[in-house]
């Protein structure tokens, strides 16, 4: 279902059809780490620490990685509006190169993690475990960034559905293969945060078997593997010039996630915990923020390589509803009650239960109050994408993101003694920043440009 040539009617109805597999999909993907989550905190705080810790390395690498893989939404929906099957063939496969070289690049992080886990301030028993961890988890880069490319393949296609199925059948195997592997249930061996390393890996492989065979059945007229040893190099420095600042752009926004995670080990596990517990809530509802860029990228991908400007303003500002309308619901859940929702991460037999429900009911509190502006930049961040406008975007994320939202952080939660709650208000700040600037960036610059007839090369070198 094209997004063009619709009424507002159309347009909602055209992003509920292409979105809620979409948002569907991405929910599957963060209840596997929230399965990781639940499991490893009802198997030990220690673990949970760990896990918080190691778990937002792993995600800062391969959301990094995944900026080649995002790379080829925009442009396969763009060549699509166009007919131009070669070209789309051509963005996918060097998307698939550009993804492995970097995996290839990441792994000897993963494999030496454990230095820089401790040089983060991480004490020595959470260190080891992330490292342990990542040692194992660290290989799950190369089916998963390959995953992700052949998603944003089918979803540019408006082939939402596999998306959903295939994420589904990855959580369910995840969920699975971590309650053999950590608990040592089903005659396995009781491996711990080993386990769900394992388990991890397991899965992404799982994914990848599946998400291919689908796409050479549905789709045997792209030939996507045919031929894929053969590099392409104008494609794919094409490729690499769109997903290099998406790449970097997403490194900010995890980054300073990550950061924040390590920072709150500075005060203790319980700190960390609780952090790890509220991070996983937020990403829930993030996700389907995150499935609304996604369809903001392809709706504004397809319009502009139509040159249809008036529908592309449409269905922007129908996808920008839509994600205020679901920032609004969250508000009011997260408020509503916390207790409950946060009791679910943590045996009522722990130790330190009521000290990590205490401070995760605070730090909800927080994630509540940005997730207005969140919603916001993410959108934003699609429809930029869209239109293939990624380095300006980045400098603005990299400056609000780190200029602002990590010292801001940094003040409150370590000098000003605020700890916790200072550092989650500084990522309110940050986020805040960043849904101006990028909402501003696109309804005051790159639409009156494109409106005012500039072709793909201008939007592209902005």
């Amino acid at each position: 279902m094209a997004l063009s040539h619709m009424s507002y009617a159309g347009h909602a109805r055209a992003v509920m059809v292409l979105g809620l597999p979409l948002i569907g999909g991405h929910l599957g993907q963060v209840a596997i780490g929230m399965t990781d989550t639940v499991m490893l905190g009802r198997y030990g705080i220690d673990e949970l620490a760990a896990i918080t810790a190691a778990g937002s390395m792993f995600f800062v690498l391969f959301l990094m990685g995944s900026g080649f893989a995002w790379a080829v939404m925009p442009m396969v929906a763009s060549y699509d509006a166009e007919g131009d099957e070669v070209n789309l063939r051509r963005a996918t496969r060097m998307g698939l190169w550009l993804s492995t070289a970097f995996a290839v690049i990441a792994m000897p992080v993963m494999i030496w993690s454990e230095p820089l886990l401790l040089a983060t301030g991480q004490n020595a028993q959470v260190a080891a475990d992330g490292a342990a961890y990542l040692q194992i988890a660290g290989w799950g880069l190369f089916p998963g960034l390959i995953v992700m490319t052949f998603k944003s393949y089918l979803a540019a296609l408006e082939r939402t559905q596999i998306v959903l199925w295939i994420t589904l059948l990855a959580a369910l195997t995840n969920g699975l293969a971590n309650y053999a592997l950590i608990f040592g249930n089903w005659g396995a061996p009781e491996m711990g945060i080993e386990g769900a390393a394992i388990a991890s890996v397991v899965t992404q492989i799982i994914s990848l078997i599946g998400i291919i065979v689908y796409a050479l059945w549905a789709l045997p007229e792209h030939g996507i593997l045919v031929r894929l040893w053969r590099p392409d190099f104008d494609m794919m420095g094409r490729v690499f010039r769109l997903g290099w600042p998406i790449g970097l752009t997403s490194l900010s926004e995890s980054g300073l996630f990550a950061a924040s995670a390590l920072m709150m080990g500075w005060f203790g596990n319980v700190a960390q915990a609780a952090h790890g517990i509220a991070v996983q809530l937020a990403a829930i509802t993030f996700m389907v923020h995150l499935g609304l860029r996604n369809v903001a990228t392809i709706s504004a991908g397809n319009a502009y390589g139509r040159r249809d400007l008036d529908h592309m303003k449409r269905g922007a500002r129908m996808v920008i509803v839509m994600s205020l309308v679901m920032a609004l619901a969250t508000i009011v859940l997260f408020f509503a009650v916390p207790e409950l929702l946060i009791s679910i991460f943590v045996d009522a037999n722990q130790e330190a239960r009521d000290e990590v429900v205490a401070l995760g009911v605070v730090l909800l509190a927080l994630a509540a109050l940005f997730q207005l502006m969140d919603g916001a930049q993410v959108v934003a961040l699609g429809l930029l994408r869209g239109v293939q406008d990624a380095k300006v975007p980045m400098v603005l994320a990299a400056i609000s993101y780190w200029g602002i939202g990590m010292p801001v952080s940094y003040v409150l939660g370590y000098v000003m003694g605020w700890e916790g709650v200072g550092i989650w208000l500084g990522l309110v700040i940050g986020l805040a920043c960043a849904g101006v600037a990028l909402m501003y960036r696109y309804w005051w610059i790159m639409v009156p440009r494109l409106g005012a007839g500039a072709g793909t090369d201008a939007v592209s070198a902005s």
